[in-house]
């Protein structure tokens, strides 16, 4: 699923009153837009360094927004445009009264003079906004183009602004617009590449090795800061072919390759940062790298999976170069034998180096840093010689080997994750019916255990703790103001998950009182996903439901919550799948299962199988196979789960970006010692 830039969001929220107001109060605008305007605005929404939250929420009735009336919006915007539903997220809604039943706009057809009570609904993505009338039960859902053009075209106006006073004629600037063009350049093509990955070549142009291992890891992003480094495997690889890396990884993750030769001697270091489309990545060894370790690192976006970098495109390309185990990012060319490292095909070595923005300022910049390639707290499978714990994975010397990160992460898991991280705990047996679920948000960094080593599976979930464990595991967009309640102080352990479970919209409150101690029941918890992640359906509720023996217990205004819910894959029922037992109170195990094929169905993580996951929707089953159809060549060979297996069979989609824990109500970290 694409997110809705925060930052575009903080631009929305100081206009969205106003334009609204406009469709509310100025009818002449719709009208006059009907015949002027296009439908929608094609212009891409800039970033700002604004961080306010979306203002005026609290006029805002989302949470009251009928079911039908969201989905006749959503499914509107998706015909004219093409975008995926899920893309789309409603960021105001507000009960009105029209003036007639044209619901107060222009157009050619008979108006009745009988006022129509209905909707306003402004809807975004990542790119544009949309603004909606409707009437109450969503038979009518207009598009007021006035409003829409009105309100980007402030947006636009506010964006050129704020460029216009925070220009700079820095290289240092010049480096972040090249970096803000690369990223436009791969949203405009990240719906022919669905998920992130990478295709990872080894070159010698003036040695001669035939043989390479790669060890590959990468720390996922979060927020602003990484997650501790995660094995993904080692590669041997043949000098001038490549493997493809698919489904484990987001835009902003890096990636770490170490590599030796095939005598298990270090020959170098590198790291480089995944892109929102796939990343054609290629790195260059000396014409001795057993004595001269120094490393050129070239890549950039590649989008039509060629191989190559593609034209018009940014190519990063920098140096690493190791001494006593230790690595530093060098800032130019000037001091290496560039005449080793020219590679045919890659653009000729500039004297100074391109790094991405994030190698290059901030806490986690790299470029003129030297760091330890090694460190005890590297995951187990990373202090080992190449070979000796985990099996080398043979690369073909056909350049069709592809690798799913995802299955390659769960079956690493036991070895694979840093030092510190807890996977097995001691009352969550092998054959626990939740064991890979929990094993799994715990390698992510979603959730913990406690210190005696216990998961406490059975234990019921109360409100603050499910805020705690929803705030780690998804990175959602604000759609209203954080809010202060009476019963949660800021002293409180999860005084701020509370706040972010709020504000994007995963908890919903009555009154000024959050409840923390609250214990959630399972029908709590699905709707808490189902509206955080924006989920209609489509079809048939009742054939939909049918799955549950005790679907007539469902109540009717959250039939098709648990419908959308039921469509992607997302529930899971223990002891009996049939059985959705919704007033049951969720337990740990139970909230883990849901909480992680929610993820799954977000495409972040790959699929776990369990007997209790209620199966997809036969047409979501066939839309996620289109999906995966598109990603690889049907000619190429895939591989997965080689060395240590601990995770499902077979090759999932997913990519990982979650981390975090979850606390108890006694305002400690569960797993984390005092």
């Amino acid at each position: 699923m694409k997110y809705i830039n925060p930052r575009f969001l903080a631009h929305l929220s100081k206009v969205v009153c106003a334009a609204t107001s406009v469709a509310i109060f100025s009818p002449i605008v719709s009208a006059y837009a009907v015949s002027e305007f296009s439908t929608t605005s094609k212009q891409t929404l800039g970033d700002s360094t604004s961080q306010h939250l979306i203002a005026n929420e609290i006029n805002s009735e989302i949470d009251s927004l009928p079911e039908p009336v969201k989905v006749a919006v959503l499914q509107d915007i998706s015909q004219r445009t093409g975008s995926e539903m899920s893309d789309l997220r409603v960021v105001k809604a507000k009960q009105q009264t029209w003036a007639d039943g044209c619901l107060g706009l222009k157009a050619d057809e008979f108006c009745s003079q009988a006022v129509v009570r209905g909707w306003q609904v402004v809807v975004a993505n990542q790119q544009q906004i949309w603004v909606y009338r409707t009437d109450e039960s969503g038979t009518m859902a207009k598009l007021d183009e006035g409003s829409t053009q009105a309100m980007t075209t402030t947006m636009m106006r506010r964006e050129t602004a704020i460029r216009q006073t925070t220009s700079r004629t820095t290289i240092a600037r010049q480096a972040v617009v090249a970096q803000r063009s690369t990223q436009l350049t791969a949203a405009r093509t990240s719906v022919k590449a669905k998920t992130t990955g990478f295709s990872l070549a080894i070159w010698q142009p003036s040695g001669n090795f035939t043989d390479v291992i790669a060890r590959v890891s990468f720390k996922a992003k979060r927020n602003q800061a990484y997650l501790k480094e995660r094995f993904l495997g080692d590669y041997k690889y043949k000098i001038k072919h490549k493997a493809k890396f698919v489904k484990g990884l987001k835009a902003g993750d890096r990636v770490v390759v170490r590599l030796y030769d095939t005598q298990n001697r270090f020959l170098g270091y590198s790291e480089f940062e995944c892109m929102s489309a796939n990343t054609s990545v290629n790195l260059i060894l000396s014409a001795n790298p057993t004595e001269y370790q120094v490393v050129r690192t070239v890549y950039g976006i590649d989008a039509d999976n060629d191989g190559a970098i593609d034209n018009g495109t940014t190519t990063y390309d920098y140096f690493t170069q190791v001494r006593d185990q230790q690595v530093t990012f060098l800032s130019s060319s000037q001091t290496i034998n560039v005449s080793q490292f020219q590679a045919e095909g890659l653009s000729t070595i500039a004297t100074n180096s391109l790094y991405p923005t994030s190698f290059q300022t901030g806490k986690y910049a790299l470029v003129r840093q030297t760091m330890s390639t090694f460190s005890y707290n590297l995951a187990e499978a990373l202090k080992t010689e190449p070979g000796r714990l985990v099996q080398l994975i043979e690369v073909g010397d056909d350049d069709s080997s592809i690798y799913n990160l995802s299955q390659m992460m769960m079956s690493y898991r036991d070895v694979g994750v840093a030092n510190g991280i807890q996977v097995n705990f001691s009352d969550v047996s092998v054959n626990h019916w939740a064991k890979d679920f929990i094993a799994e948000l715990a390698a992510l960094q979603v959730i913990e255990g406690f210190p005696d080593g216990t998961f406490r599976p059975d234990e019921q979930v109360t409100r603050a703790q499910f805020a705690a464990m929803i705030s780690q595991a998804f990175e959602k967009v604000n759609i209203r103001n954080a809010i202060s309640f009476k019963d949660v102080t800021t002293t409180h352990w999860a005084y701020s998950a509370i706040r972010k479970a709020y504000s994007t919209g995963f908890l919903g409150v009555a009154g000024n009182k959050f409840n923390p101690s609250q214990r959630l029941s399972r029908l709590e918890v699905l709707l808490s996903l189902a509206r955080g992640l924006n989920y209609t359906f489509s079809g048939s509720t009742e054939s939909i439901l049918a799955a549950y023996t005790d679907a007539a217990s469902i109540r009717s205004d959250v039939r098709g919550a648990i419908a959308a819910l039921t469509q992607r894959g997302i529930v899971v029922n223990y002891p009996d799948i049939q059985t959705l037992n919704a007033d049951k109170v969720a337990t740990r195990a139970e909230v883990s299962a849901l909480i992680y094929k929610a993820l799954v169905s977000t495409g972040e993580v790959a699929d776990i199988s369990s007997q209790y996951a209620v199966e997809q929707t036969q047409q979501q089953a066939v839309d996620n196979q289109a999906v995966d159809n598109n990603d690889d060549d049907e000619t190429t060979r895939r591989h997965c789960n080689q060395g240590i297996g601990n995770g499902s069979e077979g090759c999932d989609p997913g990519n990982s970006h979650p981390h975090g824990s979850s606390n108890d109500e006694g305002g400690r970290t569960p797993g984390r010692k005092r």
